[in-house]
């Protein structure tokens, strides 16, 4: 039995997670399973603090990388706020600030 739950923040949130290829979708699968079950601080390489209280899934399969942007609320709850798949090496600036937004709006 989960002792976290796990939420989106909308349900386009989640249709960004199940749009990913199926590779990196299940890499996203199994680590919010354990995350779900332990608790959202894995660490690296599953897992990384953004600071401010952001944090990120890092998922990966053949088709390439994933991230899906994530905090903690009250009662053992972990939001995801937003998901992308990486084409490049760095995290877009825009992607982070989407997340960093609606963590604002998720901790108000």
């Amino acid at each position: 039995m989960p002792t976290w739950m796990l939420s989106y923040y909308n349900a386009k949130g989640a249709a960004l997670v199940d749009a990913w290829p199926v590779g990196i979708r299940a890499d996203y699968e199994r680590i919010i399973r354990v995350m779900q079950e332990y608790g959202p601080d894995l660490s690296m390489p599953r897992t990384r603090a953004m600071g401010g209280g952001l944090f990120e899934i890092r998922a990966s399969g053949r088709e390439g990388i994933g991230r899906a942007f994530y905090c903690t609320a009250v009662d053992r709850r972990i939001v995801i706020l937003h998901a992308i798949v990486k084409k490049t090496e760095q995290t877009p600036r825009r992607a982070l600030q989407i997340a960093q937004t609606r963590l604002k709006e998720v901790k108000a």
